[in-house]
Order: structure tokens, then C-alpha cells, then sequence
């Protein structure tokens, strides 16, 4: 009788969660159209968005457009929606490594597509997009880490805001360029910079266009980490799945759960978020990773 009562109930937390995920923050009421701006995006093809998922539950998602160190076309911005749909439907996963070919992060929008899509309501419709896309990234339930190498330039600094944690190899650096080219973040990146180290500092770093090597990052709590390995993606790779396995190791459902409650506990508020901690606590309660861990009876140490 309880198991199945723990199933519903689970099916419908599920349910109502990914819903809230995939709530767009924009609609037609505020002039988004999502159709329109798809199709003027996919005029400026280049590049790619990969996805691999591996069987431990680790995600490498990778931009891929090294000619152009890895800056956003406009087809690569739909395939990163695209692979954020994916990802909301991947249940084994538990971790998210985001990179960029090449030895480089990423270096923000494509100029000839910026150039192109310059009159307002463009630019309207492709922040709104982006803003959709990269909140939907970063409620994803997987411990998500953004793994630096080279540089992360504008809309790629921004990127790196979505992700839960960062690593930083040593020659690296993120830098915030919106201001010399007229401009403040458009894809979330200054509300998330906020969140992630306080208003001054996220001032300082956006108006003085400030350059934030991985020592810095370290001293401003904006890294976890600076990698050893530094031109070698496969050795960076193998350190970051390193670092992010201390996180993700255990039953997917377990982390899953964990992710979920920190995103209600930064996004609602206080009262919404007990309510929902309360009902994702009742999908783990009694389920099995719990009654695995009780018939173990682990000692803590």
C-alpha cells in the first residue's frame, strides 16, 4: 500500500517540478515571440552545441565553434535550448560539465550576427531567449560546474554565471565586456553575478570591465578551483569529473533531490521554499536509496 502512495506521489512531484523548470519567463504579453526570433536566429548558422552523457551520470556539454572561439551563432543559441530540453529529460543524470573546444571557453555572441540583429526588438527577443534558455540551464537538477579554459569574453562569462560552480585553468580568465561595447549583460548574467558574489563586487567586476583571472576568481569566491592541467581538454576533463564526482556520487535520485531543494531555496520564497523542500523530501522518504541506507545502518563519522 505505501509503495505505491510513494510512487504517485513521486510522479507528481516530478510532474509539477519540471513544469515550473520549463515555465518561459517570457510570453507574448511582454512582446516575446520565440517563433520569429528562432527563425531570424537560424540565418547565422556555425558552430555546434554537443552533448555526450555518460553512463555514471555526468553530462559534457561543449561548444563547439573554435574558429570563432567558440562564440554563439545564432543556430548554436537554438541548439543550446535544445540540448537543455534534452538534459530536463534525461533522468539518470546527476552532473553537467559545460566547456568549449579548443582550449577556449567561449567569447560571447557572434559579431555578424550581433551586427545583423541590431534594431531593438531584435535584441529584445534574442535577451529574452537566452535569459529562458540559461534559466532553464540553471534549475536543471544537476550539480552543473563551468570548466574555464582560455577566455570566457561577454555572453560567455554570462554562461558561466548559470552554472552552479566554476573551475579555472591556470592561463584563463573571465571578463564581463559589455560596458565597451555599449552595453549591460542581457542574458541574466549580472542578476546571477549578484546572487553569486554580493552586488559591490559583481559592480566592481561588470563597470570596470575587469579582468578576473583564476587567482582572482579564487579570492572572490567566483572559482572553486584552479586546475593543474591547462592546454591537455582530455586532462581537464579528467580533473573536472574529478572534482565534481565528491558531489555527484551516490543514487541519482538522492542528488537530484538535493539540487532541487537549493534552486527552490535561492528562487522561491521562504515559505514556498519549506513547502517545496517538504515535497521533495517526501519523494526520498521511504524510497529506495532510504530503506537501502536504514537496512545498511551506517555509522557517521
Amino acid at each position: 500500500m505505501a509503495l505505491p502512495l510513494w510512487k504517485n506521489l513521486l510522479q507528481t512531484t516530478k510532474e509539477r517540478i519540471l513544469q515550473q523548470r520549463r515555465l518561459s519567463l517570457y510570453s507574448g504579453a511582454h512582446g516575446y515571440q520565440e517563433e520569429l526570433i528562432k527563425k531570424k536566429l537560424q540565418q547565422f548558422a556555425g558552430g555546434s552545441i554537443n552533448l555526450s552523457k555518460e553512463d555514471n551520470g555526468i553530462g559534457i556539454l561543449t561548444l563547439n565553434n573554435p574558429k570563432l572561439m567558440n562564440a554563439f551563432t545564432g543556430t548554436m543559441m537554438i541548439e543550446l535550448q535544445e540540448r537543455v530540453t534534452e538534459l530536463e529529460n534525461w533522468k539518470d543524470g546527476k552532473g553537467l560539465i559545460v566547456c568549449g573546444a579548443g582550449n577556449t571557453f567561449c567569447s560571447g555572441s557572434d559579431l555578424n550576427a550581433v551586427k545583423e540583429m541590431s534594431n531593438s526588438q531584435d535584441g529584445m527577443n534574442m535577451c529574452m531567449f537566452m535569459q529562458n534558455t540559461l534559466t532553464r540551464l540553471t534549475r536543471l537538477p544537476l550539480i552543473s560546474v563551468a570548466v574555464v579554459q582560455g577566455k570566457a569574453f561577454g555572453g560567455g562569462a554570462e554562461l558561466t554565471t548559470a552554472c552552479d560552480f566554476r573551475l579555472m585553468t591556470p592561463e584563463s580568465e573571465i571578463r564581463f565586456v559589455h560596458k565597451h561595447m555599449g552595453l549591460v549583460p542581457g542574458w541574466g548574467g549580472a542578476a546571477r553575478l549578484v546572487r553569486i558574489m554580493g552586488s559591490g563586487a559583481a559592480l566592481q567586476l561588470l563597470s570596470g570591465a575587469a579582468r578576473v583571472d583564476a587567482e582572482k576568481a579564487l579570492h572572490l569566491g567566483f572559482s572553486e578551483q584552479t586546475l593543474s592541467s591547462s592546454d591537455d581538454i582530455s586532462r581537464v576533463l579528467e580533473e573536472a569529473r574529478a572534482w565534481l564526482n565528491q558531489y555527484t556520487e551516490g543514487p541519482a535520485s538522492v542528488i537530484r533531490a538535493m539540487k532541487k531543494v537549493v534552486t527552490a531555496g535561492r528562487e522561491l520564497p521562504l515559505e514556498a521554499a519549506l513547502r517545496t523542500e517538504k515535497d521533495i523530501f517526501g519523494t526520498v522518504w521511504g524510497g529506495p536509496a532510504n530503506l537501502q541506507a536504514l537496512a545498511r545502518r551506517p555509522k557517521h563519522k
